[in-house]
Parts: structure tokens; sequence; C-alpha cells
């Protein structure tokens, strides 16, 4: 009997053996880690390519939309280079959330995504873009193609969600989102991204 191409014999790792989409910058897969219904922050584990629970959320906001990465992309020195305020990106895959009309109440699954702009976050002076895209082929969101097509209002919950979601009551906050962008720029941001994994691990 003869596999399919291409088959993996073995689950591939989310971050290092998928690919970063059918046409990225602009149509990239997701890898989706934490859905709006979730009150743990589940974050995968680098070495195993496992779901892990890194903590329960501490406050009481939800995720606005489906949050993950996109596969082979690393916030290194481009990335850390595009936002001023910051000294180096993250370390981490490129951030990115997903709006889909249709709940998706499960994570670790796959699914392509359009993007339509992004938040440039700084993290206690790190580089943590969020790439703001939509799930591609989605019947309410199929005609959005910048950010500014999207309602205010669900930007304005991505701001305040990542804005607040690590604030501590009594403990220094060195998170902020300093602006929102476009398309355009979120694209040079991935870019940048897919450079910065090249070079920290190869082709």
């Amino acid at each position: 009997m003869a596999f399919p191409s291409p088959f993996y014999r073995w689950r591939p790792h989310p971050w290092h053996g998928l690919d970063a989409g059918a046409d990225p910058p602009s149509l990239v897969n997701a890898y989706i880690e934490i859905t709006p219904f979730d009150m743990v922050k589940y974050e995968l584990d680098k070495v195993t390519g496992y779901l892990h629970v890194d903590r329960p959320q501490r406050s009481s906001a939800l995720p606005p939309t489906l949050y993950g990465f996109i596969p082979r992309t690393f916030c290194g020195s481009r990335v850390g280079a595009l936002m001023k305020s910051a000294e180096k990106g993250d370390g981490d895959p490129l951030d990115i959330c997903v709006l889909s009309e249709r709940p998706i109440s499960r994570s670790d699954v796959l699914l392509q995504a359009r993007v339509v702009g992004g938040l440039a976050m700084n993290d206690h002076g790190e580089a943590d873009d969020k790439i703001i895209a939509v799930l591609n082929k989605d019947n309410f969101w199929a005609s959005v193609t910048q950010l500014d097509e999207l309602p205010p209002v669900l930007v304005e919950r991505l701001r305040h969600y990542f804005s607040t979601y690590k604030l501590v009551h009594g403990e220094p906050h060195n998170v902020s989102v300093e602006r929102v962008y476009g398309r355009e720029e979120a694209e040079h941001v991935i870019r940048a991204a897919m450079e910065d994994y090249a070079e920290e691990y190869g082709e």
C-alpha cells in the first residue's frame, strides 16, 4: 500500500515541522493554543511539541479570539528592530489572533488565516507582536482584507486584553500595546519573523 504524499509517519512538531502557510505573509497557517473559552493559559512545549498547562489565568479576562502562532517564525533581531522601544524580539514564534464567526472551542488545531493587521506589543522590553487575522473562507469575515474593515470594538478588545492580561494588583506592569498597524506592516513583521527563524534554525 502506498501512502499519500506528503505523508508524515510521525506527528510533526507544530512549530518546526509545519510550514508557515500556503502564501505567506498574506495567507498563513495558525497553530491554535488557546480559544476564547479557555480560563487556563495553554502553551506549546517547545521540546515535545505538545500543549502544556502554563498557568491558570489570574484575571477574569478571556481571550477575545483564537490565539496561537505561525509555524517556522521566530521573534529575533529583525522583529525586535521593527519596534523602536524594544531591545530585542521575545525569542518565541510569532503570535497570531484569528477571528472566526463560528465558535471554535478546541485548541491544538491548525487553520488557514488571512492577515489583516497587528498589535505592536512590548513585553518587558521585548517585541511581542500579535498578528491579527481572519479565518480563511469564513462566511462572515470573507470580504475583510484590512484591519480598518473590522468593527473597532473588536480591535479595542484585543488591545485591552493584551494590555491587561498579565496585570497583577500591586505588582509592576511592564507590558504595553504601543499601537495598532495594518496589513502591510503585519506582512512585513511576518517576513522578518520568517527570516529570523531561518537564521536561528535553518530552512
